[in-house]
């Protein structure tokens, strides 16, 4: 059977803060070692597009400028993601992707930028300029795979009301100075506040946004269908993070 992966990557000329293109070329080469198709359509602002046709929506990361030039645009979309998702395509958000999901976002300069509201989670300022910055470890559950994700934070919002976290933290902050807990996940979207990019340093979950992407085609695909490949590189990448931080894999 040939299998065919299709991308929709929003706003990637603005949106690649922290080279989260990165998780683009992990995506495609991942793909391409399987003889998996991967088609990637780049969606700029006023660029027409139908976001139900794609099996992945992905959505990094950009500073508080960026994100302000973005909103009319994203929320004209709003109903065709919310197609999108209930169709099953599913969503990959980084950073400030991530908050926009939510109910709103509080730039440095305290003004609101509203989000789309699929989620009850909102994002507030950093109290007197403080970000949370550094590497991150967090422990996740990822539909009954439970895998440690590594990666790096640098980011003034606290994201509160986080109902579905995506990991709890071992070392680092995550969603917020004290939340304990990283990122959202709730089988239709994956957030994360993890740049470094997060999936060169996390073949799992590579493999993971893959097999979701997969399944809007055929509900009946199975991880573990999916042919290993090697991570020789990878693993060095994690293994001197872990070391680094003094914490067993």
């Amino acid at each position: 059977m040939n299998r065919v992966m299709k991308v929709a990557w929003m706003y990637h000329d603005i949106m690649d803060l922290y080279g989260d293109k990165g998780n683009m070329m992990v995506l495609k080469k991942r793909c391409e070692d399987r003889g998996i198709d991967f088609v990637l359509h780049t969606i700029g602002i006023g660029q027409e597009a139908d976001l139900s046709d794609y099996d992945l929506i992905f959505l990094g990361g950009g500073a508080d400028k960026e994100q302000m030039s973005l909103i009319p645009d994203l929320l004209s979309r709003k109903e065709n993601i919310q197609k999108a998702m209930e169709e099953n395509t599913f969503v990959l958000l980084i950073c400030g992707g991530y908050q926009l999901f939510g109910k709103y976002y509080e730039a440095a300069d305290h003004s609101k930028i509203p989000g789309l509201g699929f989620y009850s989670y909102y994002t507030d300022t950093g109290k007197e300029g403080s970000r949370c910055i550094g590497n991150v470890v967090i422990e996740a559950d990822l539909d009954g795979r439970k895998t440690k994700i590594v990666g790096f934070e640098n980011h003034g919002g606290q994201t509160l009301g986080v109902e579905h976290p995506l990991g709890a933290v071992i070392k680092g902050y995550g969603n917020s100075f004290d939340a304990g807990q990283e990122g959202f996940y709730d089988g239709k979207i994956l957030g994360t506040y993890l740049h470094g990019p997060l999936l060169p340093k996390n073949p799992e979950v590579a493999d993971f946004v893959i097999y979701k992407a997969l399944k809007k085609r055929d509900p009946d695909f199975r991880f573990e269908e999916l042919a290993p490949l090697s991570e020789h590189w990878e693993n060095l990448a994690r293994e001197a993070i872990f070391k680094k931080l003094e914490i067993q894999e």
